[in-house]
């Protein structure tokens, strides 16, 4: 019966009757009806990934398929067998070679490599490093595996002082090729330089197994041992506050590792102890405008301002290195001491305006412990308190505290005029001379000359006899005064009184009897008590007190009805004669 609704009809007998063909082809699953591929043509086996592409560089990466992925592996072929059968499922892995231009395209790529690392030799060598630069990374672009293109940068970038980045470039070059001796001299050379010596000495010991009579690694491994010495010494001094010798080791250790910021920062920080503040804010400050985010560089640099006795200003300093780095301990103490003692200094200024010397004398005393190596402000605190004490009437203490202010900071101007005025006070004039000139030395003012022509002018009174002291009298005494002091002092010395006694106590009787008429003579002439008074030379009047009787001022003075009169029957031979 034949088979209705089909287009053809197949019975059992004619298709065992006719001969066997193959069946149609038909189209595969994996492409279109015009028979392109439904997915991107893959390159045979190994494909190109083309220039400036995100993977490293821009270079021209060689990029090996996973097995299986569709670089590999074409789609499952189905085959019609006999009698119209499908037969089963096949799957072959399908490799192709690489074609004749892609491996004359690197051959070109290697050529134009080597045009740009000969044009940047050529640049290397007239010291232009920047251009030499720019050729090395084109080479390195179009061969991206080549040791000696990142060799070659990594020296330009050393001589553009870029250490970080030829650390990079050199270790690169070592990777692609460990038995390239200079690749390990200059990974060697760029971690000394940043400060890494222990790394710096693996390096070269890397290059030495290489060619153990290298005199440039020999040289280097040398230098790189100093630098750890260096460190040694440099923290063992630094423990035992001996700065001087730190910035010495310091200093050393920097002509082998310029770039090295943390013994910058270490020599800065001593630099700072040591009250030599310029030099240590200009190396903080340097570092700082490479990297202002460096927390032990602002902590030198509040260090500084805090020395200073800008405390204001440090602690902005210390609180943004915290912020940097919230674990800074140097930083956390040195800020908790600037506000401690900004707020004690300024509670003792308070109390000493107010008048209340006792408190302020505490205050100050109690600043003066928080922090003893902030030596500008403790000087200043040393000087307040000498003032308080000067108030309090304790001159000594007040030029003991002015003569530590004076230790701390011999450019105090302020601490040598307190310590000056209480030398005066004391009558300590010699003293107070030497302050007053080392002010007007240091600062040329009408003011401070008038207080050294002064101080000279005491000195010089304090070097004559003080007529005042010889009488008993004060110096602003009357003229009643004077004449009781001088009868009081003539009738004690007169050599009769002492004839008994021995011919050294007679000898100084008598001179203490002449000193007493002398101081008579000029303190009662208001004329000659206004020369003497201002410090002027009295014999400038012709007054020659060698030629000065004693005697006939005594009996000026005493003679007359009702007084005494002395007469002399020989040398040092007396006798009273009374009315």
């Amino acid at each position: 019966m034949p088979f209705q609704g089909g287009s053809c009809e197949h019975t059992a007998k004619s298709g065992r009757n006719r001969p066997w063909a193959p069946a149609p082809a038909r189209r595969p699953p994996w492409t279109s009806r015009d028979g392109r591929p439904l997915w991107p043509q893959a390159e045979p086996l190994v494909g190109r990934r083309a220039r400036g592409s995100p993977s490293g560089r821009g270079a021209a990466e060689r990029l090996d398929a996973p097995t299986g992925s569709a670089l590999h592996r074409l789609p499952p072929t189905r085959l019609s067998g006999p009698g119209g059968k499908m037969a089963a499922t096949a799957e072959c892995d399908v490799v192709m070679a690489a074609t004749e231009p892609e491996l004359l395209e690197d051959e070109d790529s290697k050529r134009e490599a080597e045009s740009f690392k000969e044009q940047g030799n050529a640049y290397y060598a007239k010291k232009d490093y920047n251009e030499a630069y720019n050729y090395y990374t084109k080479a390195i672009d179009m061969c991206p595996n080549n040791a000696s293109y990142y060799g070659n940068r990594a020296a330009t970038l050393m001589m553009l002082g870029r250490f970080r980045e030829a650390l990079g470039d050199a270790q690169q070059s070592v990777r692609l090729d460990d038995s390239f001796v200079r690749g390990h001299l200059r990974e060697g050379k760029c971690h000394l330089s940043l400060g890494n010596a222990m790394a710096a000495c693996r390096s070269f010991q890397r290059a030495l197994e290489l060619d153990h009579k290298n005199a440039q690694a020999q040289q280097e491994f040398k230098n790189a041992n100093a630098v750890l010495e260096y460190e040694k010494i440099a923290e063992v001094d630094f423990e035992k506050r001996d700065f001087r010798k730190v910035v010495f080791c310091m200093d050393r250790a920097l002509e082998f590792a310029p770039a090295c910021h943390r013994f910058k920062i270490l020599k800065a920080e001593c630099l700072a102890m040591l009250g030599r503040y310029p030099e240590a804010q200009f190396v903080a400050s340097d570092i700082l405008r490479m990297d202002s985010t460096n927390a032990d560089a602002l902590y030198v640099r509040g260090l500084c301002l805090y020395y200073e006795d800008c405390i204001e200003k440090a602690v902005q300093f210390f609180v943004q290195a915290l912020r940097m780095a919230p674990d800074h301990e140097k930083a956390c103490v040195a800020c908790r001491n600037a506000k401690a003692l900004k707020a004690k200094k300024e509670d003792g200024n308070k109390a000493f305006k107010e008048g209340n010397y006792k408190l302020a004398y505490e205050l100050y005393t109690e600043a003066l412990g928080i922090d003893p190596n902030n030596i500008k402000t403790n000087a200043k605190l040393y000087c307040n308190r000498g003032t308080v004490n000067s108030k309090l009437r304790k001159l000594e203490d007040a030029i003991e505290d002015c003569t530590n202010a004076v230790k701390l900071d011999d450019t105090y101007i302020k601490a040598y005029l307190r310590r000056a005025q209480c030398y005066m006070d004391t009558e300590q004039f010699e003293e107070a001379v030497r302050d007053y000139e080392k002010v007007y030395q240091t600062e040329k003012t009408k003011e401070h000359k008038q207080l050294l022509k002064n101080a000279q002018l005491e000195l010089k009174k304090s070097k004559r006899k003080d007529y005042y002291k010889i009488l008993g009298v004060d110096k602003n005494a009357s003229e009643d005064e004077i004449k009781k002091a001088y009868r009081k002092r003539a009738l004690m010395h007169h050599p009769d009184r002492h004839s008994g006694a021995s011919a050294e106590v007679q000898k100084e009787e008598e001179k203490k009897f002449k000193e007493v008429g002398e101081a008579f003579t000029i303190l009662s002439d208001p004329k000659k008590k206004t020369r003497y008074d201002s410090g002027q030379d009295l014999d400038e009047e012709g007054m020659n007190m060698g030629d000065f009787d004693a005697n006939n001022i005594f009996k000026a003075f005493f003679g007359g009805p009702g007084g005494f009169s002395f007469e002399a029957s020989g040398p040092g031979n007396f006798y009273f004669q009374f009315g």
